[in-house]
């Protein structure tokens, strides 16, 4: 987990701040919310707000209300605690990309597999930049449909033993990722004492909270476990195509959300969620790093402080096929404004190509990079006596060098970044390791990390009873 103490990048005047506030609580009364749940309408109902049908046309100081009862900051436990993570404040944590149904190795684009699920679990655990493994790393093809949530759960909690994301397909999926939990800490009582999943409940924009999705929140908000309410709003598709409209369109869904799970279980932790981007009008299809995004992200990040509430935004997007220097330059594009809004949970952080629809084993490498690089940049200058070496002038003199001064010999192996993919190696040494680009590199440093992985140790009788109750509900499940 990063901290990050460095000043927030804020682009909203108090002006334009009041000018959306104004926005949001006029879509929200005026045009609604559609909830396709009965369960979540009766909530609202009983609550006192209107619904006709599915639509409920919610009081916006009724939803600042339920927003107030939400924690500014929460804990999330990991099996191994020094992998704990804090949510909100000045915290960030990072989790892998998500939900991808193919990967890329190389030249090779194909089906992901349960075993490639298996690899990004293993990457994921040996960065420490990584907070998480994520949740859908990759969607597994090669497993059955029904149950392929039980064989992602438990690899997410036995391959690593960091803080891993629960499985939303469904409330069934939900129920079965809430007691593999309860199993792997002894209790569901543990876990609603202390959270250890985080689960990302999309909403159909614009303005609908599907069935599938409100089931999953429903459980796990009942357990007390966090969910991410994420708006996901692709500009000129799925919002009108001004950044302000989807700023306004933004916090109605997400703050809807959010009241939905106060509403449920008062005082579990949510998270306000930002997925915002844009289509290219000339085609259609999403695109992702743009500059639109960035200025989306910078003010979402002022949005949810200004709703005293931990946010969720950013990551390692691209819109590029593969990892060249497109991904580069839109993931930076991203991850840039990700950590001068501060988000708190970053989602999609290492692996993400071709909009979301490829884990990339060499750009999970590239977004390990980035994420190393701008940790190292984020991190404040101390600024003291003996960092400005008074003493390596007085021995070095005019016109001499220092790589042999005693200041540097003291500091030579920390005071730079070392790079875990780029070469700064002049052209005649490059060309005889080989004359690898990048993609190369990467590929030699994934297959390494995987070689070199090993196995965090889990106690034989909670893996068994792991073990037993995906074998009992694969059953059950017809699987």
């Amino acid at each position: 987990m990063f901290r990050n103490a460095m000043p927030r990048y804020e682009v909203l005047s108090e002006e334009a701040m009041a000018t959306l506030d104004r926005g949001w609580r006029r879509l929200m009364t005026e045009i609604g919310v559609e909830f396709m749940d009965e369960r979540a309408l009766a909530l609202f109902r009983a609550a006192g707000q209107r619904v006709e049908d599915n639509t409920v046309f919610l009081d916006p100081d009724f939803v600042l209300e339920q927003v107030a009862t939400a924690p500014r900051e929460f804990d999330v436990q990991a099996r191994n605690p020094a992998n704990n993570i804090h949510i909100g404040g000045d915290s960030m944590a990072f989790g892998a990309v998500y939900g991808p149904p193919f990967v890329r190795q190389g030249e090779v684009r194909r089906d992901a597999t349960m075993e490639d699920f298996r690899s990004f679990t293993r990457l994921a655990q040996s960065f420490a930049v990584l907070d998480s493994a994520g949740g859908v790393i990759c969607e597994p093809n090669d497993t059955p449909l029904d149950s392929r949530h039980l064989d992602m759960t438990y690899a997410l909690q036995t391959l690593t033993d960091k803080v891993y994301m629960g499985n939303v397909v469904s409330g069934v999926n939900a129920a079965d990722t809430i007691a593999m939990t309860s199993i792997l800490f002894g209790s569901r009582e543990a876990i609603e004492e202390t959270p250890a999943t985080i689960s990302l409940i999309n909403c159909n924009s614009p303005l609908r909270w599907d069935d599938r999705m409100l089931e999953a929140q429903l459980e796990y908000s009942a357990a007390g476990q966090p969910v991410v309410l994420t708006p996901f709003i692709l500009m000129g598709a799925m919002s009108p195509v001004t950044i302000p409209a989807a700023l306004v369109q933004q916090i109605v869904e997400a703050l809807s959300g959010i009241a939905l799970s106060q509403l449920v279980r008062p005082g579990t932790p949510v998270i306000f969620g930002s997925f915002l981007s844009n289509i290219d009008m000339q085609s259609g299809s999403p695109t992702f790093g743009t500059p639109e995004s960035g200025i989306g992200l910078l003010c979402t990040g002022q949005i949810a402080r200004h709703f005293g509430l931990p946010f969720r935004t950013g990551g390692g997007l691209t819109s590029s096929q593969v990892a060249d220097a497109q991904a580069g330059y839109e993931s930076l594009m991203t991850l840039m404004p990700t950590f001068l809004a501060g988000a708190n949970w970053v989602m999609h952080s290492a692996g993400w190509l071709e909009g979301g629809l490829v884990a990339g084993y060499e750009k999970f490498i590239v977004d390990v990079e980035l994420l190393q690089m701008l940790r190292h940049e984020f991190t404040p200058l101390e600024i003291d006596e003996a960092s400005m070496a008074f003493d390596a002038h007085q021995e070095v003199g005019h016109g001499g060098h220092f790589l042999g001064a005693m200041h540097t010999m003291e500091r030579f192996r920390t005071c730079f970044y070392r790079p875990l993919l780029s070469s700064s190696e002049n052209y005649e040494r490059w060309m005889r390791g080989g004359g690898h680009d990048a993609n190369a590199r990467a590929k030699l440093a994934y297959e390494k990390v995987l070689e070199e992985y090993e196995q965090p140790p889990l106690d034989d009788a909670v893996r068994e009873e792991l073990e037993d109750y995906v074998v009992r509900r694969r059953a059950e499940l017809g699987d």
